[in-house]
C-alpha cells in the first residue's frame, strides 16, 4: 500500500467545482493583487480567530516580518523565539536587524517553555515569539505571565495552527498579534505563497496595511519605508473558499491522531504526540519521537509509507545563525527533539485502512 504524507489532489478534488469558477471571476475582473477577494477573506479569517483585523500578505514569513515592524523591533533589540521551530520564525527577527534570542521547549508540548524564556530574558530583550508548533498551541497563560513581569510584547507565530484552541479560545489573539502562513500544505493552504497578521490592535493593523503595500495609504504617497508583501486575488479567492470547511478537515485530523494514539499506546521506544487539558491540537502534523530515525523512515518509505523531518536540524544549529556560538548542547529538549523527530503521515483525507497500515508497518520497523 502507497501512503502519501499529504495529499493536497484529494482534497482539491472536494472542491474543485468551486475553485474553478472562483479563480476564473479573478481573471475575468483583473483583480490580481488584493482586491474583494482577498478582502472578504480578510474579514472571513479575522471573524474565524475571534478577532477585529485579518491583514493578508504574501507569506507567513512577511506577516513575522511586518507584526515586528510594528512593534518598532530593530537593531539593538532581542527577540525570544524558539530553538525547535522552522526557521523563518527566527528569520522575521532578523529582517529587523534584531538578534533571535533562542531558548528551549518543553519535553510534552514541544512548543517554548516558559521557565527557558525567563531564564533568556535581557535588558535588550524586547518581545517573545511563541510558535504553536505542529499544530499544538504554545502555554500562552504563562508566555504571557512572563511578557507582563518583565514588560514585553508577544507576538504568536500560528503558521500552524489555523484553528487550534487554548483554554477553548482560539489561537490569534492571545498576543499583540498572531501570524499565520497559507502554504500549500497548511491545515488552511493557498494554491501558491500567502500568510497574514491578524489583531485585536488597530494601530498595528493600519501600520501593517500600509507596510503590506510600499508604506502607502493613498498611491503614491508613500508614508514610510514599505514591502511588496500584498495577497494576491487568486489566493484570497482559493482561501475563501477553503476556509468554510476547515473546522471539518481540522476535525478529521484530530481523528487521525486518535487513531494514531491509539494504535501505538506502549509501543517500547515510541514517543506519540499528547495534548494536555486545556490545549487543542490541530495536527498540521504527527510527529513521533523514536530511536535510529533514519533508519525507520527509510524502512517505511520502502514500504511505501512517506514520512517527513521537521525539524532535523534546530535553528541555533544552522549555519547561517553559527555567529551566535551556540553548540551542541545548549538546547537539549530541542536538540534530542530534532534527532528523534518523524512525521507520519497526516492530512483529513487519510483512511482508517491507510493509518492502520502505518502503524503497522512502523511497528514492524521497530522489531
Amino acid at each position: 500500500m502507497n501512503v502519501p504524507f499529504l495529499d493536497l489532489k484529494a482534497q482539491y478534488r472536494q472542491i474543485e467545482g468551486e475553485i474553478l469558477p472562483a479563480l476564473r471571476e479573478v481573471c475575468e475582473n483583473c483583480q490580481f493583487v488584493l482586491g474583494p477577494k482577498v478582502a472578504q477573506f480578510e474579514k472571513d479569517f479575522a471573524a474565524f480567530c475571534g478577532a477585529k483585523h485579518c491583514v493578508a500578505v504574501n507569506s507567513g514569513t512577511s506577516a513575522l516580518h511586518l507584526a515586528l515592524r510594528c512593534l518598532n523591533v530593530g537593531p539593538g533589540d532581542e527577540v525570544i523565539v524558539p530553538a525547535m521551530t522552522f526557521v523563518a520564525t527566527a528569520w522575521a527577527v532578523s529582517y529587523t536587524g534584531a538578534t533571535p534570542a533562542f531558548a528551549d521547549v518543553e519535553a510534552a508540548q514541544r512548543t517554548l517553555d516558559p521557565a527557558a524564556i525567563e531564564a533568556a530574558i535581557t535588558p535588550r530583550t524586547k518581545a517573545i515569539l511563541p510558535v504553536h508548533l505542529y499544530g499544538m498551541p504554545a502555554d500562552m497563560d504563562a508566555i504571557n505571565a512572563v511578557a507582563a513581569r518583565h514588560g514585553l510584547a508577544v507576538v504568536e507565530d500560528a503558521a500552524q495552527a489555523h484553528g487550534a484552541r487554548y483554554r477553548g479560545k482560539p489561537v490569534g489573539t492571545f498576543g499583540r498579534a498572531c501570524c499565520f502562513s497559507f502554504y500549500p500544505g497548511k491545515n488552511l493552504g493557498a494554491y501558491g505563497e500567502g500568510g497574514a497578521v491578524v489583531t485585536n490592535d488597530d494601530a498595528i493593523a493600519d501600520f501593517a496595511r500600509r507596510l503590506r503595500d510600499h508604506g502607502q495609504r493613498v498611491r503614491y504617497h508613500h508614508e514610510t519605508v514599505g514591502y511588496n508583501y500584498r495577497m494576491e486575488g487568486f489566493q484570497g479567492a482559493v482561501l475563501g473558499i477553503k476556509l468554510p470547511r476547515l473546522e471539518a478537515w481540522n476535525q478529521g485530523r484530530r481523528r487521525h491522531a486518535e487513531l494514531y494514539r491509539r494504535l501505538l499506546k506502549d509501543v517500547p521506544g515510541l514517543t506519540v504526540p499528547s495534548e494536555a487539558e486545556g490545549f487543542e491540537s490541530v495536527y498540521h502534523l504527527f510527529v513521533i519521537e523514536v530511536d535510529n530515525r533514519d533508519e525507520i523512515a527509510k524502512k517505511l518509505n520502502e514500504a511505501g509509507v512517506q514520512t517527513g523531518l521537521h525539524y532535523p536540524v534546530c535553528v541555533h544549529r544552522q549555519e547561517a545563525y553559527a555567529d551566535l556560538n551556540l553548540g551542541a548542547g545548549s538546547f537539549p529538549v530541542s536538540e534530542r527533539l530534532a534527532d528523534r523527530c518523524l512525521s507520519l503521515p497526516m492530512c483529513a483525507e487519510l483512511t482508517e485502512e491507510q493509518i492502520r497500515y502505518v502503524c503497522q508497518t512502523l511497528k514492524d520497523s521497530l522489531t
